[in-house]
């Protein structure tokens, strides 16, 4: 019977190549890759962090994806310092995939915008004439967050890319700068993008 270990980064390899190429979040390629590898779903199965499954997707972007995953990241990173320009007011930080390296361009842009209100940046995109939708999410205490997503042209890729902003509250922003173990932050301001998108 295979180790807690081997199962773990079975796991693991089965949930990188879900986000790479299926663009999955890392919680329901975590899932699927259950499913996939037919392990039970009841919470028995020793599933990685997100750590491990980062690692994991670095590995399979490496060996797969070297010749393109580097432009579409760029591409990317470009639109979401566009929009970290257009919501300025709101403090926008930038976080998952696109700002940890690891987007294709099947990721989705992840926002997290600091607000006084939280209805300020609905009214914001209301004003630019910008569809969205309203969804939620859990927040960093636990609470639920607004998430309004909408989708933008890509004109570097050629075609739409979805942008979920989440709608956290000002004080929030004091804790957003943390870093994690291995000392790197879990997002940035538009500054801290353009330093990462000026490093080759």
């Amino acid at each position: 019977m295979p180790s807690e270990n081997t199962i773990t980064a079975e796991i693991a390899a089965t949930a990188a190549r879900l986000v790479v190429e299926e663009g999955l979040e890392y919680g329901p390629a975590k899932q699927r890759a259950l499913k996939a590898l037919g392990l039970p779903r009841n919470g028995r199965a020793p599933l990685p962090s997100n750590d491990e499954l980062e690692a994991e997707v670095r590995d399979y972007l490496a060996l797969f994806c070297a010749d393109t995953q580097p432009a579409e990241l760029s591409a990317l990173r470009e639109l979401a310092a566009l929009w970290m320009e257009r919501l300025a007011e709101f403090r926008p930080h930038l976080c998952g995939a696109v700002w940890r390296g690891t987007a294709t361009r099947l990721s989705n842009i992840h926002l997290q915008l600091y607000c006084d209100d939280s209805k300020s940046a609905e009214i914001a995109l209301i004003n630019q004439g910008v569809d969205y939708e309203v969804g939620a999410t859990r927040g960093p205490r636990g609470q639920d967050l607004d998430v309004l997503s909408l989708s933008t042209p890509c004109r570097a890729l050629g075609e739409a890319v979805t942008l979920h902003l989440s709608i956290l509250d000002f004080d929030d922003l004091r804790g957003a700068l943390k870093t994690d173990a291995q000392g790197r932050s879990e997002r940035g301001d538009l500054a801290a993008l353009r330093k990462l998108m000026e490093t080759p």
